[in-house]
């Protein structure tokens, strides 16, 4: 198990089995992914990389527990969706239900990517977030590695917001469509008049009105 030295890490194991502790949610994105794609920000961050783009993740404190079956059943009521990211945050810290959340969708024929500050090796290894394999298994495509700001990309033709970070590519069907970029952002428009602003230059802002 990696070093653990966040405050709120402990709330991890408080999140009831099925279920995720997430950030946010957005339907049909363009910028997260191969095609139009619902995203799960799931909560919770050990890393704490400077120059994130989503530093509200890092806090494992319960911001919003949401089942499964509930995201599953939202992630196909959406026929615009082909796939679903996940993101954060973290999301191999919740890797048994997110693995769950995969497989149920796959069957139902979309593709899932993921985001991880881990590398590939480490997600392998020893001492990999409990059920990392089994979410692993469930991937189309890995992009690993922090984000780290010496490093920085912004580029519309780079995958990866730093160089360091590489793109596992597990479905084949997939290669040929890699084409977001780093440098693009998404508004979203929630019902509460909330926004979401997403892509790798966008900063996540939940409860934003004004911008």
């Amino acid at each position: 198990m990696p070093h653990v030295n966040h405050p709120s890490y402990e709330k991890l194991f408080e999140i009831p089995p099925g279920y995720l502790n997430i950030m946010g949610y957005v339907d049909a994105s363009e910028v997260n992914g191969p095609g139009c794609r619902a995203v799960i920000w799931v909560q919770g961050c050990l890393r704490e990389c400077p120059g994130c783009f989503n530093p509200d993740s890092w806090s494992f404190e319960m911001n919003e527990l949401v089942a499964v079956d509930v995201l599953v059943d939202r992630i196909l009521s959406n026929h615009q969706n082909e796939g679903v990211t996940f993101s954060g945050g973290e999301p191999f810290w919740q890797a048994p239900a997110l693995a769950q959340l995969a497989h149920r969708v796959r069957v139902a024929g979309l593709n899932v990517m993921s985001f991880s500050g881990f590398t590939l090796e480490q997600l392998k290894g020893e001492y990999a977030p409990a059920g990392a394999q089994s979410l692993l298994n469930e991937l189309d495509v890995l992009i690993d590695g922090p984000y780290v700001e010496s490093l920085a990309i912004h580029s519309p033709t780079s995958l990866v917001s730093s160089c360091n970070q590489r793109v596992h590519v597990f479905n084949p069907d997939l290669r040929d469509r890699l084409t977001w970029a780093s440098d693009q952002i998404e508004i979203h428009v929630l019902k509460d008049g909330s926004r979401i602003v997403t892509g790798y230059r966008g900063q996540m802002n939940l409860f934003e009105n004004d911008l």
